[in-house]
């Protein structure tokens, strides 16, 4: 073979025609990171549950919080005035004296006394049916509807209808509105501290989880951090794959709590008009959450997979600190 005949080259797998496409074709490339592993899926799960247990909490929490305002904006929009039965004197007569007074001032939208059967009815449910209510000294009420946003001058209506007639009394409902701004602050504070609770949960059963799942998969940190990875790009790898897992884990339980409040949300329409939907409305109002309620919820599933990426990022750290 002489100088300047070209040397033999040896025939490379692809050039063979005989080999199948698949067999020439390259490997797939592979993520660092397995997509699909026992420990991501347990981690899935456990940020599923904790983020539907959060969603609840919220939601009760905003549907005490409605219903509360819808007791207050009712009670609110009323007063009542009282006048009870003394010898001597009419008792009609008293009544609509103080409907007179009541009507001329400011801000009242309507006046409606209550007749002596409807007063007898208001007490039948402790007193029974069928009895002779007339020798009971029972008052008669009269309802005092505001107009909206409207600030009639209670204290002087008060002190008219004292002046005037002995036996009357005006009730503002002042009590009934501070005790349900209590009880709806109280649920509210427990809610938080519930909420509280369950996120604090979250963290650590994230973190237990995803030290886990790093423990599994610390051959392959060892590796790349043996074959010259940086320890950012060993961090961000794993930091994108609980992301992904945190976030996917908070939609399903995030979704399930918002199909339940919406399931939640039918039923009570579905059930518009009927004795238990309006027993139902009459305790927890629409049994609807407020827009602010499902941005709340939506919000949730973003802070569950924000920590689940921020503690698998500081679970990476941690095990390339012990390999150096």
């Amino acid at each position: 073979m002489s100088m300047t005949e070209p040397l033999p080259t040896m025939a490379e797998p692809w050039d063979n025609p005989e080999i199948p496409a698949l067999a020439k074709a390259p490997p797939a490339a592979t993520p660092i990171v397995p997509k699909s592993s026992i420990a991501g899926r347990s981690l899935a799960a456990v940020v599923a549950i904790m983020t539907f247990l959060a969603a609840l909490t919220t939601g009760a929490a905003s549907l005490v919080i409605s219903a509360a305002s819808d007791w207050q904006s009712d009670v609110g929009r009323e007063v009542t005035i009282q006048v009870r039965p003394i010898t001597g004197r009419d008792l009609d007569a008293d009544v609509r004296h103080a409907a007179e007074i009541a009507r001329s001032t400011s801000g009242i939208a309507s006046v409606r006394p209550y007749t002596k059967e409807e007063s007898a009815k208001l007490v039948e449910p402790w007193l029974g049916t069928g009895l002779a209510l007339d020798d009971l000294p029972i008052p008669r009420l009269i309802v005092v509807k505001l107009w909206p946003g409207a600030k009639p001058d209670f204290a002087g209506l008060r002190r008219e209808l004292t002046m005037q007639i002995p036996g009357a009394s005006l009730d503002d409902h002042r009590r009934w509105i501070d005790r349900m701004r209590n009880m709806a602050g109280s649920a509210v504070a427990g809610g938080i501290g519930v909420l509280a609770l369950v996120l604090a949960a979250t963290v650590l059963s994230v973190t237990f989880a995803t030290s886990g799942a790093m423990a599994t998969n610390r051959p392959i940190i060892e590796v790349l951090h043996y074959v010259g990875a940086t320890d950012g790009f060993i961090g961000r790898q794993f930091q994108r794959h609980f992301l992904v897992l945190g976030f996917k884990g908070g939609a399903i339980g995030g979704g399930a709590a918002i199909a339940l409040f919406g399931a939640m949300e039918a039923a009570n329409t579905w059930l518009a008009g009927t004795p238990a939907g309006d027993e139902a409305a009459a305790l927890f109002g629409t049994l609807s959450i407020t827009a602010s309620g499902y941005a709340a919820i939506l919000g949730q599933i973003v802070l569950m997979a924000a920590v689940t990426a921020f503690v698998s990022r500081r679970t990476v750290n941690h095990t390339i600190e012990t390999i150096d």
